[in-house]
């Protein structure tokens, strides 16, 4: 899988940064996003085309990395609206192209800067369909994104890790993304365009 730059974008990086390995131990190079660190989990896939934020922060992608096929991630930027959660538990990402300027009047952040706030490791660069095909004909794969400044990596330990992480089968994960407290959910909001959510008035 050959690493694809748009060279009007490159504003993350010159060289590889990140790199992903599967557990069957193939290597993809590409330019790291988000957190730094490493990020283990089920590589999986998302076809969306909108809501990424929505998708990111779904706590039914705990444990996984995610893959997206649409291109252009992270185009609206982020907001505190658009978030499905307290907490993110999804482990990685994985983006075709590099993340531009926010472009929408809703945007708070860039969608990179969110991702490092929520410590969620990325990798970009990746020709992202050719993955999910790969994934739709074998299954999903365990697989580590590690995202490095310096571009140097040990392969082997990555592989390693990939293959000894236990996966999703038998993991308790509503336990573990549920609440520990019940709770009152005081009234309803309505969204208003240029406001936000705004408390309805009691009637």
């Amino acid at each position: 899988m050959t690493l694809k730059r748009n060279k009007k974008t490159s504003h993350l990086s010159k060289f590889n940064t990140a790199i992903l390995v599967l557990e069957n131990k193939s290597v993809f190079k590409g330019i790291g996003l988000g957190y730094i660190g490493e990020a283990t989990g089920e590589v999986c896939f998302n076809t969306s085309l909108t809501g990424y934020q929505e998708i990111i922060s779904d706590p039914s992608y705990a444990g996984q990395i995610i893959n997206f096929t649409f291109p252009h991630i992270g185009n609206v930027g982020a907001n505190k609206e658009d978030i499905e959660s307290d907490k993110i538990w999804t482990r990685g990402v994985i983006f075709n192209s590099e993340i531009t300027s926010p472009s929408n009047y809703r945007s708070l952040q860039n969608l990179d800067k969110w991702l490092k706030k929520n410590k969620i490791v990325g990798i970009t660069g990746l020709d992202t369909r050719s993955l999910t095909n790969f994934i739709r004909d074998k299954g999903a794969p365990k697989g580590t994104i590690s995202n490095n400044k310096n571009g140097k990596f040990n392969i082997n330990k990555l592989i390693n890790k990939s293959i000894k992480w236990p996966g999703l089968n038998g993991m308790d994960l509503a336990q573990e993304v549920t609440t520990n407290k019940t709770y009152i959910w005081k009234g309803y909001k309505t969204w208003k365009k240029n406001k936000g959510y705004e408390q309805n008035k009691k009637k």
